[in-house]
């Protein structure tokens, strides 16, 4: 049977002495936290050791005895090691042995107890104790596809990972302190820990609570009853730069909770969450600084005044244009004059509304600019809102046009249902039999013709309307795309991952230092980092999504029925 040593490799050239650790007896494996040099006092190694397992939960206990002579062998050495085996009284006692500077080490078993002692092939994997203390061991992400001896595997590693991790307080003992006990282990030359973070710890204490004081007024605010009311009410659930807002208030209160993180999960996401409002509030900093320099905010509000006039220009021309003989189309004079009219009238009002709003124009942007303090992501929603709120005539249009072709879609087929003697039973959703007398089938062919001959100039003008919403509706979806990439993007993961990848693990590879006949196989344990791409999926922030999630099919039975394709839609909303 094979016996496995996890070694720590910062022990190897610690003194002579005890070594102390975890027995997995499933694994039939062994995990060196620290050796104990001498002197000691084995009743007090006994103590402390007690007191270690009872605060870290881990099962830890001598193992065996650590020999590093430098010199030739000393038998008594030797011996006094051997007899440690009957005070601490562990099975197996395993005995490691450094002889001067040779790469090869000795390494034995003693089964003191056992009635058929047998020899077993014993194998020294040195890991790197800081490393592994600080990363986290990942799960295979696809579990159900995965081979059986490769969960295995991840469960084995699981416990010598959560063995180290969960031993921390094992190595906040240095070699300056005064206690009864030396060890050695990764910390033994002093405590590592970093003067900046210390006082952002103890900044961060008065931070959050005035933060969550301030989240406790706005949301208050928020659920007061003004709210509620119809047109508030509306706006807030309508406007993306509410959405955005109230989703960046969510996650000021995942950060200003004064509840611990249970579990790694809960740390990274905090911690991810806490990265992406700090750059997206850097981001909106910088937009900011650029648009209130060199007068860039007048610029704007002088570029946008003559830009809507071109755009309601081209629409009068490209009316101008269905209400004659587009495309060389034959269309519905009577219909196409009315309905060329009717959107002619509203695009002189939006023209009229547009200058009569064109003093106040600079003063609003100059007041929205200010909102990019708050982030990125509300100043593009802001812009998303914006495009909505100047491209209102299009919507109108749109939904004048698609109302209207819609109706006469669901009327054709209805009247085609009654040619053939059928009807649709509202009750039961289905079509069933029906008979028909003359003047009910005269009336019906009369009017079937009528909006026959009429959907062609309706399916145009609802076509070149669809055609421009679907441009706004795009634009607006490539906005909201990129708010959510900065919502969701993972960056404090992405980050780690690039600067310190061991601390996100997929698993460990190993790498064979020495092999030698008679001599334990030398391993050296490494740590296999998590791909970028599996850290975006593991650790990728939720977001409000208030974007349509239509498949290609519904969209285009949408598009074709004449069904309004709504800007907004969120959970639990009835899809049309």
């Amino acid at each position: 049977m094979v016996l496995k040593v996890f070694f720590p490799s910062c022990c190897s050239s610690a003194e002579s002495g005890i070594l102390i650790g975890r027995w997995i007896s499933e694994q039939n494996s062994a995990v060196i936290l620290a050796v104990v040099h001498f002197p000691f006092i084995p009743v007090q190694v006994k103590q402390y050791l007690s007191e270690v397992q009872w605060v870290t939960k881990v099962s830890v206990s001598v193992l065996g005895s650590w020999s590093n002579s430098k010199r030739e062998k000393e038998e008594s050495l030797s011996e006094f090691l051997e007899d440690l085996g009957t005070i601490f009284s562990h099975e197996p006692w395993i005995q490691i042995r450094k002889e001067g500077d040779s790469k090869f080490w000795s390494c034995s078993t003693l089964q003191k107890h056992s009635n058929n002692p047998k020899e077993e092939e014993i194998i020294l994997v040195y890991y790197d104790q800081r490393k592994v203390m600080l990363s986290h061991l990942h799960p295979p992400l696809d579990t159900a596809t995965s081979a059986d001896h490769k969960v295995d595997d991840a469960s084995k590693l699981s416990a010598v990972f959560d063995t180290v991790a969960k031993s921390k307080i094992l190595f906040m003992t240095d070699r300056y302190d005064d206690g009864p006990i030396k060890l050695t282990h990764w910390q033994s030359d002093g405590i590592e820990a970093s003067i900046i973070v210390e006082l952002l710890k103890q900044a961060s204490v008065p931070a959050c609570m005035l933060l969550t004081f301030l989240l406790s007024l706005i949301s208050g605010i928020c659920r007061s009853r003004v709210l509620k009311f119809w047109p508030l009410s509306f706006l807030w659930s309508k406007l993306s730069t509410c959405e955005q807002l109230g989703h960046r208030l969510q996650h000021l209160h995942v950060i200003s909770s004064n509840k611990k993180a249970q579990n790694q999960t809960q740390l990274m996401r905090k911690a991810n969450i806490f990265v992406s409002l700090l750059i997206d509030v850097a981001l909106g900093i910088l937009l900011m600084s650029w648009l209130y320099r060199k007068n860039r905010i007048g610029h704007l509000a002088d570029t946008l005044i003559p830009a809507a006039d071109h755009v309601a220009e081209e629409l009068q021309d490209l009316l101008q244009w269905l209400m004659g003989a587009p495309a060389g189309l034959k269309m519905n004079r009577a219909l196409d004059q009315v309905l060329g009219r009717f959107f002619l009238y509203h695009i002189h009002l939006w023209i009229s509304y547009i200058h009569l709003m064109s003093p106040f124009i600079e003063m609003i942007l100059w007041y929205v600019g200010l909102s990019a303090c708050l982030g990125l992501t509300v100043a593009l929603c802001i812009l998303s809102d914006i495009i909505a709120l100047l491209t209102f005539h299009i919507y109108c249009f749109y939904v004048y046009g698609a109302r209207l072709y819609c109706l006469k879609i669901y009327g054709l087929s209805s009247l085609w249902r009654l040619f053939r003697g059928k009807k649709w039973n509202v009750l039961r959703q289905r079509v069933d039999s029906c008979s028909y007398d003359l003047d009910q089938l005269f009336i019906g062919t009369l009017l079937f013709t009528i909006l026959l001959f009429l959907l062609p100039t309706t399916a145009l003008y609802y076509l070149v309307f669809t055609l421009l919403r679907l441009l706004v509706v795009i634009v607006q979806g490539l906005i909201h795309l990129l708010v959510d990439l900065i919502d969701s993007l993972p960056l404090y993961s992405v980050i780690l991952r690039l600067c310190r990848s061991y601390r996100l693990a997929a698993g460990v590879k190993f790498r064979v230092l020495e092999q030698q006949d008679g001599k334990p196989l030398r391993l050296l344990m490494q740590i296999n980092p998590l791909s970028y791409g599996s850290v975006v999926q593991t650790y990728r922030l939720p977001t409000y999504s208030c974007y349509p999630k239509d498949s290609w099919t519904s969209l285009c039975k949408k598009l074709f029925l004449g069904e309004l394709i709504y800007p907004w839609k969120h959970k639990g909303e009835k899809q049309d």
